[in-house]
């Protein structure tokens, strides 16, 4: 897509909004300039803007992040890679799935920003790849707000968050921090973890380590990421209602995605331990507060 359509005329899009320039030494000075509500994104923008330099992540300990971005205009990539390296956050760029390739042989990214436009390509068929080979963060991108299936369908295949074109810099590197923190702390939290144990329930098991579900006949079924903590969430908490509101924060779902994903989510996984995903006995509908796993957990 050209740069023009994202919204990234910068003189147009600073007049309309100073705080969307780069350049925000004095916040109060470019506050004044919004008198007369012109920036109708004002709140979010001082919110983000707090977010990022309180939050951001501290590299000095580990190695630094390597974001790849794989967009289809080189325009975009180079702005947003730019703009990364800026800020100290090396980044590659790939136009398409054969590019995708090369620069993974190259570096292995710490994040990945991915447009599910990408010409002849399929953003969603590349992510599912990625997601069937590595838990690597990855943020996408779509092109208009009217998108709602696209980030719907990515998240449900893996996507730990999204922005929607035409996006801020500022909010761009905001979210980044917070998915490359909240995978760090995953990890952290990971390796406290015993190497055993897991939960049984009915003729299943789920092994925390590799985390693996294991049929009666101890074959393995495939979950996705999201799919995988929706059940740890029900197994930590068996029946006992859970509301959407609690399994979107145990999936970490982005909050602008309406409660319905979490209805899909529980469809999938209903079609995997369900013999009649459509009258379930393992996750049944509580109406009008949410789900309950019904069957009793033993913890391994």
């Amino acid at each position: 897509m050209p740069l023009a359509s994202l919204g990234y005329d910068g003189d147009q899009s600073r007049s309309q909004c100073p705080l969307r320039d780069e350049n925000l030494a004095s916040v109060p000075a470019a506050a004044a300039k919004l008198h007369g509500g012109r920036c109708r994104d004002i709140l979010v923008w001082f919110a983000l803007i707090a977010w990022s330099d309180m939050e951001a992540v501290s590299f000095s300990d580990s190695k630094a992040p390597h974001i790849l971005v794989v967009d289809d205009d080189p325009a975009t990539r180079r702005m947003v890679t730019r703009f990364f390296e800026e800020h100290d956050i090396p980044a590659s760029s790939a136009g398409g799935r054969h590019d995708f390739g090369r620069q993974l042989q190259l570096n292995e990214p710490s994040l990945i920003l991915l447009d599910l436009r990408l010409g002849q390509d399929d953003g969603l068929d590349l992510l599912r790849e990625i997601r069937s080979n590595s838990d690597v963060p990855v943020i996408i991108t779509t092109g208009h707000r009217l998108d709602e299936i696209d980030r719907v369908v990515g998240l449900e295949l893996g996507a730990d968050d999204y922005v929607t074109k035409p996006f801020g810099l500022r909010e761009l590197l905001a979210r980044v921090r917070a998915v490359l923190r909240r995978h760090e702390l995953g990890r952290l939290a990971r390796a406290r973890e015993p190497q055993r144990g897991g939960y049984k329930f009915g003729s299943w098991r789920l092994e925390r380590q590799g985390r693996r579900l294991l049929a009666a006949d101890g074959s393995p079924i495939t979950l996705t990421k999201g799919e995988y903590a929706l059940l740890v969430a029900f197994l930590e908490s068996p029946q006992r209602p859970l509301s959407r509101e609690q399994l979107l924060q145990a999936t970490r779902v982005h909050e602008d995605i309406f409660d319905r994903s979490i209805d899909v989510q529980v469809l999938r996984l209903r079609r995997k331990l369900e013999t009649d995903a459509s009258a379930p006995r393992v996750i049944q509908t509580e109406r009008g507060v949410g789900y309950l796993f019904a069957l009793p957990v033993e913890p391994l």
